[in-house]
């Protein structure tokens, strides 16, 4: 598996310097013909890979001069769901001057770090199917457009593995990290409506390491320990979706001390409290989620999170780009 993932990593770095005309060759070397390429709204669903050459590398590349990739995360392994196949997954950042419009986005002629969580299906050594999630409310807070009016937690640059190993790690222990992971997300599901606390979670018994780090997207924010996790993103999360239903998973696996798991959507749930100063109104929603974790010692260190809000808020009945992509705060 160690050299599958590093061919598909050198992939997706060299695609983004490739000359404008090799860029559709270059995309059916590691791109198969029949892929579906599974992005967050406004995206949504690109196939084949001259589509995703021309409709998701190309515009990517316009808008960002100097392109590249500054990877976190990147794993692989068996996907333990009946979803099946053999997946990489990673967290990178886009960087680079953003100086051209994306998305409906305008730019802000400043650096950019355009967070990405991914996962890829490999079949025969090309990518057959691909998720991604883009944090476009990020990128619109990064021009001084913050889509939201508060932040629950602190809005910070994700950081690498304070281990500093997440890239190919070593494959051995990934069976053990997501036994971790899948014990913890079977105890999340119920929750104490008082306190918002769940079995096993914590303590010498728990899951979390007392100092676990939980890093969330725009608009949720980053905290500290288990009680900050609770108070900057459970708590308002759980009051606003009381009802959610979680782990509707196609993937999960497990490389090293990481594990990685992802929904489309993942989660099921009523709008029945305010969120992010948007008022309730009971509709059912969706949300497509992503997971990824480094395990140590038996417990979750870290936790890089990715939601797709764009989405959320489209379902909502707020298109937060035609709202903020363009407004200049003052």
């Amino acid at each position: 598996m160690r050299d599958g993932r590093s061919r598909i990593r050198d992939f997706l770095s060299g695609i983004l310097h490739a000359p404008a005309s090799d860029l559709k060759t270059q995309a059916r070397e590691c791109v198969a013909d029949s892929c579906t390429w599974h992005v967050s709204a406004p995206i949504d669903r690109l196939d084949g890979a001259d589509t995703v050459a021309e409709s998701y590398f190309a515009p990517l590349r316009a808008a960002f001069s100097n392109l590249h990739r500054r990877d976190l995360l990147f794993i692989g392994g068996a996907n333990r769901r009946d979803y099946g196949g053999t997946w990489c997954a990673s967290v990178t950042h886009y960087v680079g001057n953003f100086t051209a419009p994306f998305l409906g986005i305008e730019p802000s002629g400043h650096l950019a770090f355009l967070r990405a969580g991914e996962f890829y299906r490999i079949e025969d050594g090309r990518i057959a199917e691909a998720r991604i999630i883009l944090d476009l409310p990020d990128l619109m807070r990064q021009c001084g457009r913050h889509p939201f009016a508060l932040s629950y937690g602190a809005e910070i640059t994700f950081p690498a593995p304070a281990t500093q190993d997440g890239i190919l790690p070593d494959p051995a222990g990934g069976e053990r990290s997501l036994d971790i992971v899948e014990g913890m997300l079977g105890d999340l599901h119920v929750f104490d409506p008082t306190t918002f606390g769940s079995k096993d979670q914590t303590g010498a018994t728990g899951y979390w390491h007392e100092d676990m780090m939980w890093y969330g997207p725009a608009g949720i924010g980053s905290n500290f320990r288990w009680e900050g996790f609770v108070k900057d993103h459970r708590e308002p999360f759980l009051r606003a979706f009381p009802d959610r239903k979680g782990g509707n998973h196609y993937c999960r696996i497990g490389d090293g001390d990481y594990a990685a798991v992802s929904g489309w959507p993942s989660m099921t749930m009523t709008w029945r409290g305010d969120y992010l100063d948007h008022r309730a109104d009971g509709r059912a929603l969706t949300l497509r989620v992503m997971d990824f974790y480094r395990c140590a010692d038996g417990k979750i260190m870290e936790n890089w999170v990715m939601l797709d809000y764009i989405d959320l808020f489209r379902q909502m009945g707020v298109d937060l780009i035609a709202k903020h992509g363009k407004e200049m705060r003052q």
